[in-house]
């Protein structure tokens, strides 16, 4: 750029730059009324002075990746411009949140961590819609989340704020399945108190069977000398 380009570019067509960096330890350039536009960023700008150079760059929060920053950049571009209109700002969110579950969830994880709660608050009722009137299992797949749950606790009731016949009908068959796992869970009890293993070791099992302590074989030698001592008077009774 010559020097008469220079002389006629009014100040406030300036721009500044802060430095941040990700916490793969890469860092970028950004406008900084831009990325001031996050109050954390704002914070770190205004009250320690960071971002002025590569040496003293803003470290963003762990959750902040680069791929979900550079989505945030992005999004603070379009509405830190003053003037646009209440439909040009709902056309650009409403594209602006068209992405898969897993990066929506990144985002509003990214943008809670940079406090920027316009931002949360659309991709946060994006999330509601996606599992809005899904079952448990439904949402655990689409979020990719581990299975812990119980089978009784899968049949926890549905809310029915429609008064949904269907919805209804389930949860009767919930509240059956309920009822039929109990019953099974009490069979089951039975079950292990009658089926309890003999714990006693092979010493005091053959000590019991050779008489030791009212064993088997004692047992049946008092019974025997009983049973004679019996027939002996019994006889002589004859």
């Amino acid at each position: 750029m010559s020097e008469v380009d220079m002389a006629v570019i009014k100040p406030e067509m300036m721009k500044s730059f802060i430095w941040l960096q990700t916490a793969d330890g890469s860092i970028q350039q950004v406008e900084q009324e831009v990325a001031m536009f996050c109050p954390m960023i704002c914070h770190e700008v205004i009250q320690k002075g960071m971002g002025s150079s590569k040496s003293y760059a803003i470290s963003v929060p762990q959750r902040v990746n680069p791929a979900s920053l550079s989505l945030i950049l992005d999004y603070c571009r379009f509405h830190q411009v003053p003037g646009r209109s209440n439909k040009e700002r709902k056309s650009f969110d409403e594209k602006f949140i068209r992405m898969d579950t897993k990066r929506l969830c990144e985002l509003t994880s990214a943008a809670d961590s940079l406090q920027l709660k316009p931002l949360v608050d659309l991709t946060s009722r994006a999330l509601a819609r996606i599992i809005e009137g899904r079952s448990p299992e439904e949402i655990r797949e689409i979020f990719h989340l581990p299975d812990d749950l119980t089978e009784e606790e899968k049949l926890e009731p549905l809310k029915n704020t429609t008064d949904d016949p269907r919805i209804r009908l389930l949860n009767r068959l919930y509240a059956k399945k309920r009822k039929e796992l109990k019953e099974k869970e009490k069979l089951k009890i039975v079950e292990v108190e009658e089926d309890r293993v003999d714990d006693r070791s092979v010493d005091d099992l053959l000590s019991f069977i050779n008489g030791g302590e009212g064993g088997i074989i004692g047992c049946w030698f008092f019974c025997a000398l009983l049973l004679n001592s019996c027939c002996s008077i019994f006889f002589l009774i004859v």
